[in-house]
């Protein structure tokens, strides 16, 4: 009896561990597959003349997000090092074609957060190379090589922008833009978007 007994308890044992072991792996299953959508990414390019100088612009973000929110990487290279941009996302405004730099002519807003200068929402990065010592929460330089602006910073997106306005809903798209800042807002050079939809 207690040979038994002993076989089945060991049979039951080894059901659990069995058991366990299968939901473990299927866990990290869904982690790698979760990991995997989330961290897909485009590359949006532009290129734009300032002044006597000529900047490639490369901005490359996640292209899919959870609707619910998430931190994302969002990097950018061959930035004017003089013109500071914020990075956030935005509502894409009517007319623009994002595959069409010439159509880039409205500023991209609405955008999450609005125009966090003090970082209270983590919903945008401003990356400047004078004053982001005023808001260390939620700015930074440039990293600067040969007369040339990068950075890769994080930043929080959702599908809910505000109130009246979600990304995927009556017919409003999203993407991960950077914008010239406050000092120069109405300058458009500096608009790049990736397009990005929510799950």
């Amino acid at each position: 009896m207690r040979t038994s007994l002993l076989n089945r308890t060991h049979g039951t044992r080894n059901t659990r561990t069995l058991a366990r072991t299968a939901l473990t792996l299927a866990s990290a299953a869904a982690l790698t597959v979760g990991l995997a959508s989330t961290a897909s990414a485009a590359t949006a390019n532009r290129t734009v003349a300032d002044g006597t100088r000529t900047y490639n612009l490369a901005l490359t973000a996640p292209n899919t997000a959870p609707a619910t929110g998430a931190n994302v990487t969002v990097t950018g290279s061959g930035y004017n090092p003089d013109q500071g941009v914020y990075v956030g996302l935005c509502a894409i405004p009517a007319g623009v074609n994002t595959a069409d730099p010439t159509t880039w002519n409205s500023k991209p807003t609405p955008c999450l957060g609005g125009q966090d200068e003090t970082g209270t929402t983590g919903a945008s990065h401003w990356v400047n190379s004078d004053w982001y010592w005023m808001s260390p929460s939620n700015s930074s330089p440039f990293t600067e090589s040969g007369g040339l602006g990068s950075f890769s910073v994080q930043i929080h997106v959702k599908a809910k922008i505000s109130d009246t306005v979600t990304c995927g809903r009556s017919g409003v798209t999203c993407a991960i833009v950077t914008r010239a800042d406050h000092f120069d807002s109405s300058d458009r050079k500096y608009d790049v978007y990736v397009p990005v939809t929510f799950q």
